[in-house]
């Protein structure tokens, strides 16, 4: 089995040796006008990766796929996505608020209730955390899967957002308010910091705690948000400084305006896709005169600044094609293609100048659209237009895609070849429908940082952190 979670980390691991504020919020950001939202194959894709998680999720349990239609063990990131799509589908009329209810309250009680311990299958966690994957009948720990603190903390995204979202006198909305307390604060963040001041990447039963930390730039915004904001476990407010003060080691102007580099752009999504960092400063960022918003823009640009000049000569990029993330790929093998040796990887996180192959994926421009909907909205239309029969269907955007490889004699990891389009994904990943969902909601209406604007656990993160200005 692949460990996603340890694939995802690789570009940590490999950088761990290393103008002017945006609107605030109720001020439309440059660039950021209703056409995007409101443009009809925009809000297609939206209720299309809605039913994704609407229809793909066990009701019973709340557990959502890791993948479709391949059947797969259930992951506690794509929980986390689900739980905030609800409210969005009501909030569009795909759904009535009763539904929307009866399933949060069902995941819920069944995270509440799922057994914590130090056993090597017998348990769904440990010490608050969730291990990355569970088995779709009982949600125990599938296989060798690691407890996840990132994973939990995309699931406790989820769970903060339900918990504001659900505000009716209501004795189940009350109940999902209660149950969402009890599942932050069962998280023993302090535990799991075997190198203080930084929280490790994860723990296994069977060998402890993983190797590597959190201790550079990268998607864990949201995670140093939830541990410093613990009701019961928290860590301690200089934990964010002791973080930021390393993250100059990636700021760099290649491929654009200076920002903090990461290469592929769920880096730079996830925390935003609950968390609105718009006009709202640390230390860091307030001595670098922008905010971690305007940082995102700035990678979203560089990446579509990078498929411009496409230095590795892919068919397909350019102004309009353009997406580099962690996502499924063709297979790991090398093959000749037009008198040139190429290298072609499965699952793997992609960025600029590091492991592209030529595999687009269509949430790292879409799930941009909050941060350049200009931008974003011309790429979700062009590859639409140019690839749709391939790669678009029931539930949006298919993960990846590949308009180089349009033959190949190896066997194939995903996917298959599809005439006059290439390599294509044949499967829809929940960590990649999510973000989708979720920034065309916060461009659409702001909904998701409306609410979390709202709740007390992450305004205490932020604050905490030493955040300041803007809606704090």
């Amino acid at each position: 089995m692949i460990d996603r979670r340890q694939l995802l980390g690789s570009g940590a691991l490999a950088l761990a040796g290393l103008a002017g504020a945006c609107s605030q919020p109720g001020i439309r950001i440059a660039g950021m006008g209703a056409a995007s939202g409101a443009d009809p194959l925009v809000r297609d894709l939206q209720e299309r990766t809605f039913r994704y998680f609407w229809d793909t999720t066990d009701p019973e349990t709340g557990l959502a796929p890791d993948r479709w239609p391949t059947p797969s063990f259930a992951s506690i990131a794509a929980v986390g996505f689900a739980l905030t799509a609800y409210p969005i589908g009501v909030t569009n009329g795909w759904i009535t608020r009763d539904q929307a209810r009866t399933r949060t309250l069902a995941t819920l009680r069944f995270f509440a209730t799922a057994p914590q311990g130090d056993g090597q299958s017998d348990a769904s966690g440990y010490k608050g955390f969730f291990y990355h994957f569970l088995g779709v009948t009982k949600g125990r720990r599938f296989a060798r899967a690691e407890l996840s603190t990132i994973d939990t903390a995309l699931l406790l995204g989820g769970v903060l957002f339900a918990q504001s979202w659900f505000d009716a006198d209501d004795p189940a909305e009350a109940e999902i308010r209660t149950l969402a307390d009890q599942l932050y604060a069962a998280v023993d963040w302090t535990w799991i910091t075997p190198r203080p001041p930084f929280v490790s990447m994860g723990w296994h039963p069977e060998s402890g705690f993983i190797p590597s930390d959190w201790n550079i730039y990268n998607e864990g915004l949201l995670l140093y948000v939830l541990a410093l904001g613990s009701p019961s476990h928290p860590l301690p407010p200089e934990t964010w400084d002791a973080w930021t003060v390393r993250f100059d080691a990636q700021w760099s102007d290649k491929w654009g305006e200076a920002h903090l580099h990461f290469a592929p752009l769920f880096i730079h999504q996830y925390s935003h896709c609950w968390i609105d960092f718009r006009g709202i400063h640390d230390k860091f960022m307030a001595a670098k005169g922008i905010d971690y918003f305007e940082n995102s823009r700035r990678a979203v640009r560089a990446q579509r600044n990078y498929a411009i000049a496409n230095p590795g000569g892919w068919t397909g990029y350019g102004e309009n094609i353009w997406g580099l993330t962690a996502c499924d790929g063709p297979g790991d093998f090398k093959l000749k293609l037009g008198g040139r040796e190429r290298e072609f990887f499965s699952y793997s996180a992609r960025g600029p100048d590091d492991r592209d192959d030529g595999t687009l994926a269509p949430t790292a421009a879409a799930a941009s659209i909050a941060f350049e909907p200009e931008l974003a909205g011309r790429a979700i239309s062009t590859m639409h237009a140019r690839y749709g029969r391939g790669i678009y269907g029931r539930y949006g955007f298919l993960d990846s895609f590949n308009p180089t490889l349009t033959r190949t004699s190896e066997p194939l990891k995903h996917g298959k070849i599809v005439p006059g389009i290439g390599w294509v994904d044949g499967d829809h990943l929940g960590i990649d429908q999510g973000p989708i969902l979720l920034m065309i909601e916060n461009l659409r209406s702001g909904l998701v940082w409306e609410v979390m604007r709202r709740n007390p656990h992450i305004r205490r993160g932020l604050q905490r952190a030493g955040f300041k200005g803007g809606w704090l």
